[in-house]
């Protein structure tokens, strides 16, 4: 993994978006580092969770859910892959039934904070934030999230 790491102020909730100013704590971050690899990394979530989280944004991405630009550059399709014989359409469609899926698994009150930080990468107090919670209280409902997410995987 690519490392990127820059300087920030350490806040209660967590790392800042900001550098640290005179007299402040400051931390370390890699920036290259996802939100869920960040969490699972310091024991804050299991093996099983983690991996629940991963499928969930490959199947966001190979659903292809995420901004795109106006050139594509997939990739050619080879024979003989580990593509069950589906085109490239179909790949797709079973990905976003499958990504649909498991955020219906996880209810609606568990699949925001799920899509915050699985997929479009921002950070558990950032998402906290963003849905108007409590500071800390995102962990426990990720935490709840990827393991109806992870029941869904049969994982």
């Amino acid at each position: 993994m690519q490392r990127s790491l820059t300087e920030r102020e350490l806040t209660s909730a967590g790392p800042s978006a900001h550098a640290p100013r005179r007299g402040q704590r400051g931390v370390t971050v890699n920036l290259a580092e996802s939100p869920l690899t960040w969490l699972h990394a310091r024991g804050h979530l299991s093996d099983r969770q983690f991996d629940a989280g991963e499928r969930l944004r490959a199947d966001w991405e190979r659903a292809q859910l995420g901004p795109s630009v106006t050139m594509r550059w997939d990739v050619v399709r080879v024979h003989g892959g580990l593509d069950h014989g589906l085109t490239g359409s179909e790949r797709q469609i079973a990905a976003k039934a499958r990504f649909d899926g498991a955020e219906a698994a996880a209810g609606p009150g568990l699949s925001d904070v799920l899509w915050r930080v699985v997929c479009a990468g921002e950070a558990l107090a950032d998402a906290e934030r963003g849905l108007g919670w409590p500071v800390r209280s995102g962990k426990l409902v990720l935490r709840l999230a990827l393991d109806r997410v992870a029941d869904f995987y049969r994982l």
